[in-house]
């Protein structure tokens, strides 16, 4: 099975830093820093989520990482489907035996299994934004401190 990679994880990230910024830029090192990460590896991700027209960069002196979206109007869907390449599941990695009542049916019965998994994944992503998840991150600090 293909799954997720880190990369979903590193985008929201990165974005809910920038939605915290509010307005200003990150560098890529910085965010590298949150993530305890290695800034290529940063900057790939974001060059996914600018393809993806979610931030923007600007280089030199006082450039660097901003929202080019309100982070209201940007939900971990978009950052998964900006940063994430084909399907969550995958199938055999060869044709079943056709010979086989089993291997006759089951890629046809799995694929819309799949489907209706990866479609609920789409569901719930879209409903989180990274204002709302940058909201409860904010939230959980709090109540850290305050403990």
């Amino acid at each position: 099975m293909a799954g997720l990679s880190s990369r979903s994880a590193v985008a929201i990230h990165a974005l809910a830093m920038l939605a915290h910024r509010r307005g200003g830029s990150l560098t890529s090192a910085e965010i590298a820093d949150s993530l305890d990460s290695n800034p290529v590896l940063v900057r790939r991700v974001l060059g996914h989520l600018r393809d993806a027209r979610l931030v923007r960069s600007a280089e030199g002196r006082g450039g660097g990482w901003s929202l080019a979206r309100d982070p209201r109007d940007i939900t971990l869907y978009d950052a998964y489907a900006a940063v994430e390449e084909g399907r969550i599941f995958s199938r055999h990695t060869r044709p079943p035996s056709d010979a086989c009542e089993i291997g006759r049916h089951i890629g046809d019965l799995l694929d819309a299994e799949f489907q209706h998994a990866e479609r609920a994944l789409e569901r719930q992503l879209g409903r989180t934004t990274i204002a709302g998840l940058l909201r409860e991150i904010l939230a959980s600090d709090d109540e850290t401190k305050d403990h």
